[in-house]
């Protein structure tokens, strides 16, 4: 059966269409639970979920024809523009301007840097390209084991390497093919390839606890991040497009690298993920910049510090 869920003292109907209103209603509703019982109010977060709710609810009533619905998105307007207010106030910085919009909700973000984690930890090879595949079919298979790829979905993330870095992840058992892979190379849409990652079978222990709403919407953050327009028109590599995923997966809300804290990312464990030496870390970072994907950028005394521009933010996983 549909899940069903409440929000806002309303019941999300099991049967309400379309459904991704139904799921986008039972996840806000879940998320502002989530919200109250945090120790520190973050009023962006709350500012966007008000947002999230308006666009929601309005949806809502025009699929329903309920008035009253429209008087709450209404109400959630006002309430996130009145939060952003009192974050401005609070000297949180300036309020004028709409709140972005995410891909990703906080909780999301979260489960997204599980699979950062997860692929740094069991690509089988230290190479940028096989780092990139491996995250990508990850994402397809993370569910149940298995997932559906196409020739165009390869060489979109491969590029030149796609029939070698296959054939490395096939010949190391990390990924399981029906045929060949100069078969799968060119399965298309209408007729893809079902893959298997044998480690990620329902038999063995679970990695992820994420649902399969979850698992779309990390997927489709993850290839618009490193499919990006300008990444794609500059002609960057593997290595510099997971560390513009890494970066993306890694911001507060103001866009910023790292908690505030911590002063930024460590330099060694994004040069990680991408498969790089730290000290190579300064020229990808150039390439970024070049690409308008971050506005500033210091990789001084082992950190990563920066700001992804604004025409990125909706990619920042709110950390």
């Amino acid at each position: 059966m549909k899940r069903w869920g409440k929000i806002a003292q309303r019941t999300v109907p099991h049967d309400l269409q379309p459904d991704v209103l139904r799921v986008e209603l039972i996840e806000l509703g879940d998320a502002f639970r989530a919200y109250q019982q945090c120790p520190e109010p973050d009023l962006v977060a709350l500012a966007e979920l008000h947002e999230r709710k308006a666009r929601a609810f309005a949806l809502w009533a025009d699929v329903t024809g309920d008035g009253t619905l429209r008087h709450e998105a209404h109400r959630a307007r006002k309430a996130a523009q009145t939060t952003l207010e009192m974050h401005g106030n609070r000297g949180g910085g300036p309020t004028d301007g709409p709140v972005v919009e995410r891909l990703l909700t906080r909780q999301q973000a979260v489960h997204a840097r599980t699979v950062l984690g997860h692929v740094q930890d069991h690509a089988p090879h230290p190479e940028a390209e096989v780092h990139l595949a491996v995250l990508l079919l990850t994402l397809r298979a993370a569910r149940a084991g298995t997932g559906n790829i196409t020739g165009q979905d390869l060489t979109a993330w491969l590029q030149g390497d796609a029939e070698r870095v296959l054939e490395q992840l096939v010949a190391a058992d990390w990924l399981r093919l029906p045929g060949t892979v100069a078969e799968v190379l060119a399965s298309r849409p209408e007729n893809p390839t079902a893959v298997t990652v044998p480690t990620l079978l329902p038999e063995q222990p679970r990695p992820f606890v994420f649902g399969k709403t979850t698992r779309s919407k990390i997927s489709g953050w993850a290839q618009k991040a490193v499919g990006d327009r300008k990444v794609r028109k500059k002609k960057l590599g593997a290595a510099t497009r997971l560390l513009a995923l890494y970066s993306a997966a890694h911001t507060r809300p103001d866009g910023r690298l790292g908690h505030a804290e911590d002063g930024g990312l460590h330099l060694d464990r994004a040069a990680a993920f991408c498969a790089l030496p730290p000290e190579e870390i300064t020229g990808h970072v150039e390439l970024l910049i070049a690409a308008d994907w971050l506005a500033e950028a210091d990789t001084t005394g082992g950190r990563l510090r920066g700001q992804l521009t604004e025409r990125v933010l909706p990619l920042g996983g709110l950390l």
